[in-house]
């Protein structure tokens, strides 16, 4: 009995230790891993060069009292739409009514002067001159009446220009001034929004090399539309126009202002608020290379050539901004070459592979699938 026990014993301790045998002779990889490659080729390609601008409606009006006063009423409310002329303050007037009311009463006296003189001076009785002095007088009282009347006027305060009300920091029965530091309000007309940004001088030379003309309005002419990117990332739907190029730069900063326009019609974009403005550059049988095909160490941008061999070697390159997914690479590789295009962080320098051509590869999930399988086959 115990005989039997030892043998059967034996017999399961063989079967074990050569099913893990199997088992790992299979999970060992069967020569050069494969990797999808693909040959370095020139394309055309498209650069975006982005500057962050800040956002103002092309007309950004501020409201301010041109007489002194109590804010007597408010007639619209902060964000709201009105039309150039529609009234939108109302200041206390009393004061001035009252001077008006004065101002009239010279007016009156003066004139019942100029009418005494006048046949006094046709019989000769006085001399011309009492007349003009009076008449003098008179144009001077309504002069007076006419300034009370304009500031009257004033009082009355309306939309200079079609827009939107921004922010109301007086309420009604505030005293308000010519003198005050801020405005009634401010009225944006964000029909067409204006896109202000800079670029520094470094950025301004490769921008007058880039596009050609013989002063900055022929270089404007030979912009091809801007894009701007909003404040989630998304791309605004209406394309832009770089409309103006300051003549000089900001001595302080060293900067020169650029500005685009973008037509709102849907009020989606908002004065005071910031985007990033895209200008595309072509550039002509560039080499472009994916970013997945590309690793950063330390500070350096490295991609896997690959030889005759099938060996790897790492390869040092310098880009010059991205077209869409891939890089473009101004030095560092060569028309024709191949290039790891995934898995690049596994490389080593002279580690041999199996290309695969990019986008015939397996997925890798696929792979492990089917390695697994072939792991269980093996054991049962």
């Amino acid at each position: 009995m115990k005989t039997t026990s030892l043998f059967s014993f034996i017999i399961a301790s063989i079967f074990v230790a050569s099913c893990g045998k199997k088992e790992e002779q299979a999970q060992q990889p069967q020569g050069p891993m494969p990797f999808p490659v693909e040959k370095v080729t020139r394309q055309d390609a498209v650069v975006f060069q982005e500057y962050t601008a800040n956002l103002e409606g092309r007309q950004n009006v501020e409201i301010r009292p041109k007489v002194n006063g109590f804010i007597q009423k408010i007639y619209v409310d902060e964000g709201q739409q009105v039309r150039k002329g529609q009234l939108l303050f109302k200041l206390e007037t009393n004061t001035l009514n009252q001077d008006a009311a004065a101002a009239k009463a010279a007016v009156n006296a003066a004139q019942v002067e100029v009418d005494r003189l006048k046949p006094l001076v046709e019989r000769n009785i006085i001399s011309p001159v009492q007349l003009e002095t009076a008449k003098a007088k008179l144009a001077q009282a309504k002069s007076a009446y006419g300034s009370v009347a304009a500031s009257i006027g004033y009082g009355t305060i309306v939309s200079p220009v079609d827009g939107f009300v921004g922010s109301l920091p007086f309420k009604e029965g505030a005293l308000v001034s010519m003198t005050s530091e801020q405005p009634l309000t401010t009225v944006s007309d964000t029909r067409v929004m204006r896109a202000y940004f800079s670029l520094n001088e470094k950025q301004m030379i490769d921008f007058a090399k880039t596009f050609k003309g013989e002063s900055l309005a022929a270089k404007i002419k030979n912009i091809p539309p801007v894009s701007l990117l909003l404040a989630d990332n998304s791309e605004y739907e209406v394309k832009g126009k770089i409309e103006t190029i300051n003549g000089q730069a900001d001595p302080e900063t060293g900067t020169t202002q650029f500005r685009a326009e973008f037509n709102n019609p849907e009020a989606i974009l908002r004065s005071g608020g910031t985007g990033i403005v895209r200008i595309p550059i072509e550039n002509k049988n560039a080499i472009l290379v994916p970013q997945n095909a590309v690793i950063d160490m330390q500070g350096k941008q490295i991609v896997y050539v690959v030889g005759q061999d099938n060996k790897v070697k790492s390869r040092i390159i310098t880009t010059s901004g991205t077209s869409g997914l891939n890089f473009i690479v101004s030095d560092g590789l060569n028309e024709g070459e191949t290039i790891v295009v995934e898995g690049a962080s596994k490389m080593k320098d002279d580690m041999p592979i199996t290309p695969q051509p990019r986008g015939t590869q397996k997925p890798a999930t696929a792979q492990a699938s089917a390695k697994s399988d072939s792991a269980k086959a093996t054991v049962k």
